[in-house]
C-alpha cells in the first residue's frame, strides 16, 4: 500500500497538463458563459414559451457556467493549467475580479487552506473553522455564536454577500489595503456593473443576468467547499500528528455525482485527489483516481438531501470518538 511521499509521487504522471485540453475547456467554458449571459438579456419567445422563462433558464445556466469556470480558474491559480500564457493570465485575472474573488486574496487564502487542511489548531484562513467538542462546550455565548454563524446554512445560502463580497473583498482590503487593493477594485467594478444594468436595462435584467447567477453559483461553491471537509467520516488531527497526505485522504471527501454534476463542477468532487496533488489538472483527476487503488476511498458524500443534512448537522470534532459530532452527541439536542 502506497502512503505519504510514495503516494504523492505516484500521482506525478497525472500532474502533466494536456495543453490543448486546457485551452478547450477554458475557451468553451468562457464561450458558454458569455452566451448564457447574453441570453438573459435578449432571449425571445420560442416554441410557445414566454421570453421570461427562457431568460430565467439562461440565468440558471449562467450560474452553472460561473461555477464551472470558477473551478477552472481555481486550477489555473494552482499552476495546474495554462502557466506562462499571457492570454490565460489576462482572462483569469478579469474573471477573478468579475467573480469578486481577486487572484491575490484567493490564492493566499486557498494556499493556506491546502497547507493546513484538517489541522485542529490552525487559523481558519480559507476554510470553515473547527472547534473540538471540549472547546465548544467551554466557549462563551459570543464565541459559539460567531463559530456557528460561519458554519451555518444561512451563511452558505448568502455566501455571495457574506463569504465573497464581505470576506474576500471588504475584509481583505481592510486588513491590508496595499496588498489587496484589487479587492476594492473588484467591489467598485461589481457595483458599477450593477448600476449600469439598472439604469439601462432595468431591475429584471439586473436580477437575471447578474444577481441570481452570482447568488446561486456562490451558494453552490460555499456548500461544496464546506462538505468536502465537513462530512461524517472526516478526520482532524493535532498539529503534531498531522501530515499532508493523510489529511488529503482522510479529511477531503469524494463527492459522488453523475457525469453532468462532475462536468458542472469541473471534477472538484474528486477533492481528495486534488488535495493530494493540486497540480493535477481537473480533467485528469478521474484518471488518477481510477489508476491508483489507494485513492479509491470510502469517504464519500453527495448532493442528495440526506447527505447534505448529515454534513450540516456536524458542529465540532470529538477526539474521544475520532469523529465529527452534532448537538445530539454533545448533549445539546
Amino acid at each position: 500500500m502506497l502512503s505519504g511521499k510514495d503516494l504523492i509521487l505516484a500521482t506525478k504522471p497525472f500532474a502533466r497538463e494536456i495543453r490543448w485540453k486546457s485551452w478547450y475547456h477554458t475557451l468553451t467554458g468562457f464561450a458558454l458563459l458569455i452566451g448564457a449571459i447574453i441570453g438573459t438579456y435578449i432571449f425571445p419567445s420560442l416554441m410557445g414559451i414566454p421570453a421570461f422563462v427562457w431568460r430565467l433558464l439562461c440565468s440558471i445556466f449562467t450560474a452553472i457556467m460561473l461555477s464551472r469556470v470558477f473551478i477552472i480558474f481555481h486550477d489555473y491559480l494552482h499552476h495546474a493549467i495554462l502557466q506562462k500564457s499571457v492570454v490565460a493570465k489576462v482572462m483569469f485575472t478579469i474573471f477573478g475580479i468579475y467573480m469578486i474573488t481577486p487572484t491575490g486574496i484567493w490564492k493566499r487564502s486557498h494556499d493556506h487552506h491546502h497547507n493546513h487542511n484538517a489541522k485542529l489548531f490552525s487559523a481558519s484562513i480559507g476554510s470553515f473553522p473547527i472547534m473540538t467538542k471540549q472547546k465548544f462546550m467551554e466557549a462563551d455565548k459570543s464565541e459559539r455564536f460567531f463559530y456557528l454563524a460561519v458554519r451555518s446554512p444561512i451563511n452558505m445560502f448568502f455566501a455571495y454577500i457574506t463569504t465573497f463580497m464581505y470576506g474576500m473583498c471588504i475584509q481583505s482590503f481592510l486588513s491590508s489595503p496595499r496588498r489587496h487593493w484589487d479587492s476594492l477594485l473588484a467591489l467598485i467594478i461589481h457595483f458599477s456593473i450593477a448600476t449600469f444594468l439598472v439604469l439601462h436595462f432595468g431591475w429584471l435584467t439586473l436580477i437575471l443576468s447578474f444577481i441570481l447567477p452570482f447568488f446561486l453559483s456562490h451558494m453552490l461553491g460555499a456548500y461544496l467547499f464546506y462538505a468536502q471537509h465537513n462530512f461524517p467520516e472526516a478526520v482532524y488531527r493535532n498539529n503534531v500528528d498531522w501530515n499532508y497526505s493523510d489529511a488529503a485522504l482522510e479529511s477531503s471527501s469524494y463527492m459522488a455525482m453523475n457525469k453532468v454534476g462532475h462536468w458542472i463542477t469541473a471534477n472538484i468532487g474528486y477533492h481528495h485527489v486534488h488535495h493530494l496533488n493540486s497540480r493535477i489538472p481537473f480533467y485528469r483527476l478521474p484518471e488518477a483516481m481510477a489508476a491508483i487503488p489507494e485513492l479509491q476511498v470510502k469517504n464519500k458524500t453527495s448532493l442528495f438531501p440526506s447527505d447534505i443534512i448529515k454534513c450540516l448537522r456536524l458542529k465540532a470534532w470529538d477526539p474521544e470518538t475520532n469523529r465529527m459530532v452534532g448537538y445530539k452527541e454533545m448533549g445539546m439536542s
